[in-house]
């Protein structure tokens, strides 16, 4: 959780769900952690888990069984996965040099996103 980031707990919690479905972190039926481990590893309030998951369920993206969990229904992975492990290697690189020339992490994500907003608009 960034507590800096302006974003409220519950909708951390639903990007970093759905940022783990696009990457394929999490696949159809894998259980998401339960609420208790959530609020312990997090310290973050049981409600605020609750509102996560029952939005991500609203989405279609998981289903709550009652006692049992909360278990992934759809994966937001596309087909250009395959090609996320060489871009993944590219972008470790291109970190490494960020970080050699001295770049703190705001400086970087400040340089990647004003780099990938520029790109976008080229393209548009």
């Amino acid at each position: 959780m960034d507590a800096r980031s302006g974003v409220s707990p519950y909708l951390q919690v639903v990007q970093q769900v759905r940022r783990a479905l696009r990457l394929g972190l999490l696949e159809k039926g894998d259980q998401l952690p339960t609420v208790k481990d959530v609020v312990a590893s997090l310290a973050i309030n049981p409600n605020t888990v609750l509102k996560a998951y029952r939005e991500l369920e609203r989405d279609g993206l998981v289903a709550a069984r009652p006692g049992v969990g909360t278990f992934v229904t759809r994966t937001l992975a596309s087909s250009s996965l395959a090609a996320h492990e060489p871009l993944r290697r590219d972008l470790a690189k291109w970190l490494a040099k960020a970080r050699l020339a001295g770049l703190d992490d705001e400086s970087i994500e400040d340089l990647f996103t004003n780099t990938f907003r520029a790109a976008d608009e080229d393209i548009a």
